[in-house]
Order: C-alpha cells, then sequence, then structure tokens
C-alpha cells in the first residue's frame, strides 16, 4: 500500500494549552469539562467532528461525482460511562444530497461511510451512528 499523505501531531500541554501538527499549525485547547473553558480554543469533541465531517462530505462527493451538492453535520456528545472507566463519545453523522430522496442519500450514505478513512476507524464503536436526512443549504 503506497502512502498518499502522512501527518504527525503532538500535544504536550493535555486538555488545556496547544496541540500542534509538526511543521504546521498549532491550537490552542481547552478541555469543555475545565472550570473555565477558553471559548477560542478548540476540543477533541470539535476536532473529531470537523474531522469527520470533512471526510465523510469528501468522500460523499465522490459517491456522487460532484454532481450534486451534499452536506455533513456531525455531533459529538460527551457522557460520563461508569465510574472509573472514564468517558465516552455518542457520535452522530448526518449525511443529505441536494435534490435525492432518503432512498437515494441512504444509499450515498452506505457507499460514503463504507468509503471513507475516518468512517473506517470508527466503525467498531458501539455509539457512533450515521443516519440520512433531507437536504438543507446551511
Amino acid at each position: 500500500m503506497a502512502i498518499k499523505y502522512a501527518t504527525e501531531a503532538r500535544n504536550d500541554t493535555g486538555g488545556n494549552g496547544t496541540s500542534r501538527v509538526i511543521d504546521g499549525m498549532e491550537v490552542a485547547v481547552s478541555s469543555p469539562l475545565s472550570a473555565t473553558p477558553d471559548a477560542d480554543a478548540t476540543n477533541p469533541e470539535q476536532l473529531l467532528a470537523l474531522a469527520w465531517a470533512t471526510c465523510l462530505n469528501s468522500t460523499a462527493q465522490a459517491i456522487v461525482e460532484r454532481a450534486k451538492r451534499t452536506s455533513v453535520r456531525v455531533t459529538i456528545e460527551l457522557h460520563d460511562l461508569l465510574p472509573d472507566v472514564g468517558y465516552v463519545f455518542e457520535v452522530d453523522a448526518y449525511l443529505s444530497v441536494e435534490g435525492a430522496d432518503l432512498d437515494e442519500t441512504e444509499r450515498v450514505l452506505a457507499a460514503a461511510h463504507a468509503r471513507c478513512p475516518v468512517s473506517k476507524l470508527l466503525h467498531a464503536a458501539t455509539t457512533v451512528r450515521v443516519h440520512a436526512e433531507a437536504f438543507d443549504a446551511k
């Protein structure tokens, strides 16, 4: 398998501080569980949502051969799991295709979810779900 792209990220400060891509961008991070989270910083929930929304929609665009507009929104909730076990993400992705009925949207979603590299990382998680929905140009 040929490498098409590689990157490396690093965090030395935990949930509050900075994370950076080696030889690239640096972003402020702030845990949403902090007593005073920094509204100008990002967090793992937002970064995961951005990564999956971008990857899944790019894949959906390839599936429809860029002939229709597609949109993906991802919601992530952080929940307590069990005492001494930690937290769990509840993650939902919603895909829509302009001018498509829900059956066609479901077909695009199934194909995109099967091909998207981020979806492949998440596919075994029991707290990850995908949904087709009507197109909304927001």
